[in-house]
């Protein structure tokens, strides 16, 4: 209901504004470069959906040699104490605990690929325990709010961004991404846990979440000891041998319990071109109300609105130049990825908009995009209380990252 009145409101907005721009400025140029969006827009959600079936196909075919070989169930009894806590309607060592867990663990890494097909996976089975097929659950919102977030340790492609654009230290915003977007995931589980009304005080919580901040300190620590050059080595090599790894540990379990894992694997890869084909039109529908949203010009008008009333209040309005990327994250992670080689181009990669920027990129996920494809993959109409837990969780991250950001770098 939430995504209906938000599309609705996208379409509606755009129309009126580039209504009063034809009739009052004469400008004719709007209605066309909306309607161009529109078709760019559907041919960019086909092409995503049809670039992510290879993928989708891989992954689910080696988390299904995972299954018969009893290492998710493994998972799942390993991490059983922290998410019965976390997500108390998820039965006791249920295997979607530990394709929640390598969702989560893919997020981290920066691993987008391999993200997204355990993410689906991951909400595939969590919809067989949905009592109410169109409506989300609680663990369904909780694990959603937990992807939009964007817990990342390992910002990769945002390096290789400011290098190419003559960084002086590309990896500068590491730190300050680092503690946003934590800050970000923090958040999103606070809310969401009032809403669910799940208590996190704990022993296990307080231990877990303890725990999180004592290991993110201690990569903090372990990468300000690398120069720039090592620590894109180490950053970039880590992610890939644990991602073969992974792959690698499957097959040998499979191995040991006497799979056919070339069989495992054919039968988790053929819902991957299945679940490709039923998330276009949600993907479709998502992007063409963003990108007619941005044709209009409705992001300027809301980006000048914002300025003019800091600089009113006599506030210090340096930040306001990064904000189209922290507006557009929830909304496109390509668009907000344009948005941030944008601001490093026009400012500079060193300036404070530029670093902003960066922050902003890696400190929250694509809500929407997420809610659409996660959602739609399995036939949720209903979202409740996600959008607004995603929401809170992506200003939580925006707030930090500006906070953070005049700490650093002003």
């Amino acid at each position: 209901m939430v995504l209906n009145y938000i599309w609705i409101a996208f379409f509606l907005i755009a129309f009126i504004i580039a209504l009063v721009k034809l009739v009052f400025l004469g400008d004719t140029s709007v209605f066309p470069a909306m309607m161009d969006s529109a078709f760019s827009s559907s041919k960019t959600a086909f092409e995503i959906s049809l670039g992510l079936t290879g993928v989708l196909s891989l992954w689910l075919g080696i988390m299904k040699i995972g299954e018969k070989g009893g290492v998710v169930q493994a998972l799942a009894k390993v991490l059983s104490p922290v998410f019965t806590k976390l997500f108390p309607d998820i039965p006791k060592g249920h295997p979607v605990t530990g394709g929640i867990f390598m969702n989560i663990a893919a997020n981290m890494l920066g691993l987008d690929n391999a993200a997204t097909p355990l993410g689906l996976k991951a909400m595939e089975q969590l919809q067989e325990l949905n009592a109410k097929k169109e409506t989300a659950s609680n663990p369904m919102i909780m694990f959603l709010v937990l992807n939009t977030s964007g817990l990342t340790l390992v910002p990769v492609s945002i390096m290789v961004y400011r290098a190419q654009l003559g960084a002086a230290q590309p990896i500068d915003i590491f730190v300050p991404i680092l503690l946003a977007t934590f800050f970000s995931t923090l958040a999103g589980i606070l809310v969401t846990s009032l809403y669910q009304r799940i208590n996190l005080i704990n022993r296990t919580m307080l231990l877990t979440l303890g725990g999180m901040c004592a290991v993110v300190a201690a990569i903090i620590w372990g990468f300000s000891q690398m120069d720039k050059a090592q620590m894109n080595i180490v950053s970039t090599s880590v992610a890939n041998i644990l991602l073969m790894s992974i792959i690698v540990g499957f097959i040998i379990a499979g191995m040991r319990t006497k799979t056919n894992v070339y069989d495992a694997f054919i039968e988790g890869a053929k819902d991957g071109f299945s679940t490709a084909v039923r998330i276009i039109p949600y993907l479709v529908a998502i992007l063409v109300g963003i990108g007619v949203f941005r044709a209009s010009g409705a992001m300027d008008m809301a980006i000048g609105g914002i300025q003019w009333a800091v600089a009113t209040c006599g506030g210090n309005a340096d930040f306001v130049g990064a904000l189209p990327t922290a507006l557009m994250k929830p909304l496109s992670g390509s668009g907000a990825r344009g948005m941030m080689v944008d601001a490093m181009t026009q400012y500079g990669a060193d300036s404070f908009v530029g670093r902003l920027s960066c922050i902003f990129q890696g400190s929250t996920d694509t809500t929407f995009y997420i809610l659409a494809v996660y959602f739609g993959s399995v036939g949720i109409r209903h979202t409740r209380h996600a959008v607004a837990c995603g929401l809170l969780a992506d200003l939580a991250g925006i707030i930090a990252a500006i906070t953070i950001a005049y700490l650093f770098f002003a």
